[in-house]
């Protein structure tokens, strides 16, 4: 979370997770936007990786209308 978009109360409820962690809020501040980023280069790494499902073809379609219960 950006410093100057953190309303009061969530600037303090920050203030006390560092604290309770043992770091400056600035130091807290700086971790979590390191993580949030490694997480979403985690997620966009899963997404790239991931291949497209081919569309299946004419007699993919036909056999499995084939198994269908009517």
């Amino acid at each position: 979370m950006d410093q100057q978009k953190m309303t009061e109360g969530q600037r303090a409820y920050e203030a006390k997770r560092a604290a309770k962690a043992g770091m400056s809020l600035e130091k807290w501040l700086a971790l979590k936007a390191k993580e949030a980023e490694a997480e979403r280069a985690v997620a966009a790494k899963a997404a790239e990786t991931a291949s497209p499902v081919k569309k299946q073809g004419f007699f993919g379609r036909l056999l499995e209308r084939a198994q269908k219960p009517l």
